[in-house]
């Protein structure tokens, strides 16, 4: 027979009457390394916002430091464990937590058209998908910090000419300057993840409206990369390009060639050969 543990002490992550465990299918990996927790949460330059929210806070590591702050923490969790040990543990905050999924929860709920950055340790399951979010409400977000993957991480900041460079590089980096600030180690977190991580910062451009489409440019950039060994003009022929088009020297290179403000001309040279 298995000997059963009898003390709640042994136990790190018990909280009141319920255990909060680490949910494969969250994503979620405990950070327990209170320094790493302390920096992330001064990446934040509080400069243009005083709201803050906080995405997937699990046991309240870094939400910790940021009440700390003289900012207006908002968290927003979907695992009903970590909720009730965040109430029972930061009761001033309660009325601040959020129950619900980020992505499909619309934050002018609470926040109305006020702006707020966003930061957390991000699950890996979903954090791409975060970064979409972020960028459809980014009139409202002056700054995002946080934890993703490692090789996520530097995908976000990384320059032309990569073969990590993709669509998040180009779109992020459209509307953000994207800074990679440090790496850790997957040996701080409970379970640990099998690789690395990494904390990046975007804070929002001054002039951050493009002066073309922007609707066209997503199009643009998720079309090119959709197929990224092929030509431009291999892969925007959906666009129904004129051949005098066609035979710009742009048309000639890969997508991972072109820098941002590349495909601003791109979109711009296509948006006039459609007009």
């Amino acid at each position: 027979m298995t000997k059963q543990r009898n003390s709640r002490k042994e136990d790190p992550f018990f909280a009141g009457e319920e255990k909060v465990r680490a949910k494969k299918h969250l994503g979620q990996h405990f950070l327990h390394d209170e320094n790493i927790a302390s920096n992330i949460a001064d990446t934040l330059t509080v400069e243009g916002y005083r709201n803050v929210l906080e995405i997937g806070p699990g046991m309240g590591v870094l939400t910790k430091y940021l009440l700390r702050k003289d900012i207006t923490v908002y968290v927003v969790e979907i695992d009903t464990e970590s909720v009730t040990y965040l109430g029972a543990h930061y009761p001033d905050l309660t009325p601040r937590i959020i129950s619900e999924d980020f992505l499909k929860y619309d934050i002018r709920t609470i926040l109305g058209e006020e702006p707020f950055a966003i930061i957390g340790n991000f699950p890996y399951n979903i954090s791409s998908q975060i970064v979409f979010k972020m960028l459809e409400m980014r009139e409202q977000i002056p700054e995002f910090s946080g934890m993703f993957q490692k090789e996520v991480a530097e995908r976000i900041c990384e320059k032309e000419g990569s073969k990590a460079y993709g669509i998040m590089s180009v779109l992020v980096q459209a509307f953000y300057d994207a800074e990679y600030l440090f790496t850790v180690s997957e040996h701080v977190f409970t379970p640990p993840p099998k690789v690395k991580s990494g904390v990046l910062r975007l804070r929002r451009k001054v002039d951050f409206h493009l002066p073309c489409s922007e609707k066209l440019f997503f199009n643009v950039v998720k079309t090119a990369f959709g197929q990224r060994r092929k030509t431009l003009r291999n892969s925007l022929k959906t666009f129904g390009l004129s051949d005098n088009l066609k035979e710009d020297t742009i048309f000639g290179q890969r997508p991972e060639q072109l820098s941002v403000q590349d495909f601003v001309r791109l979109t711009q040279k296509i948006e006039n050969d459609i007009v």
